[in-house]
């Protein structure tokens, strides 16, 4: 049976002479391998196809989907969102390398989240439209709010009372901890502003140096790390660090 689904491309690797396999984040199945044979033929029907697989796409789908089967295919798709941006500005382009591969390397699982998918497919269409503060500190907001759909939401708020954010146990507490995996003043501050903002055109009210940008960078993905089973390091992460200023 045919199902229609948008989905968002994490990855995408060649198959065979003209075939590719790509790895869709799909709103109604979740995290799903695809087959899509004839993309990179040269012959006019197939010429340009395979730019439809670049990561971070945004697809409508019709798929062929069998819960017995861990590849799938595609019988249709189309553009759900056109980039204006984000394919040809380099610092946009580069931080949604690294929201794709932050999802690479945090969903272990197949099962869909439609929040999770609306999350992904809003702050990649603000990264499109965004101003260049908004592109530098959505990285920051967009970690903190994955955290948070994947289940394991920070607690609390900065405060007089609670100055330490508590990484290990993902909370705002009176004290240092007795571990390292801590962040207070100033970047504890801004994390609780961050997860507070309605909406993400508040992220350009935001300012930030890049020094504080790094640091909070470094501690979100220890964040992750702590509670993701074999998170991994992030190739794009020195880069990012380095172009998102």
């Amino acid at each position: 049976m045919v199902h229609a689904t948008r989905g968002i491309v994490l990855r995408t690797v060649k198959y065979g002479d003209t075939s590719i396999i790509t790895t869709v984040y799909t709103e109604m199945y979740g995290i799903q391998t695809y087959i899509v044979k004839g993309v990179r033929q040269s012959s006019k029907t197939s010429a340009g196809k395979a730019s439809f697989f670049q990561p971070a796409a945004m697809l409508d789908m019709e798929v062929y989907h069998n819960e017995l089967k861990q590849l799938q295919f595609i019988k249709e798709y189309q553009w759900s969102y056109l980039y204006e941006q984000v394919l040809f500005d380099v610092i946009k382009n580069t931080v949604a390398i690294f929201l794709v591969e932050l999802l690479q390397h945090s969903l272990k699982q197949p099962e869909a989240n439609p929040e999770l998918f609306h999350l992904i497919e809003d702050s990649l269409k603000q990264l499109d439209r965004g101003t260049a503060t908004l592109t530098a500190n959505l990285p920051l907001y967009f970690i903190l709010h994955l955290g948070s759909e994947l289940g394991f939401r920070i607690h609390g708020n900065y405060s007089e009372r609670t100055p330490v954010l508590d990484l290990q146990e993902g909370m705002f507490i009176a004290e240092k901890p007795l571990h390292p995996y801590y962040i207070d003043g100033p970047p504890a501050s801004t994390t609780s502003q961050l997860l507070e903002i309605p909406f993400y055109n508040d992220l350009e009210n935001i300012a930030l140096n890049q020094g504080t940008r790094r640091q909070l960078l470094r501690a979100y993905l220890d964040y992750l790390s702590l509670h993701i089973h074999d998170f991994g390091e992030l190739k794009s992460l020195a880069i990012l660090q380095e172009i998102v200023s």
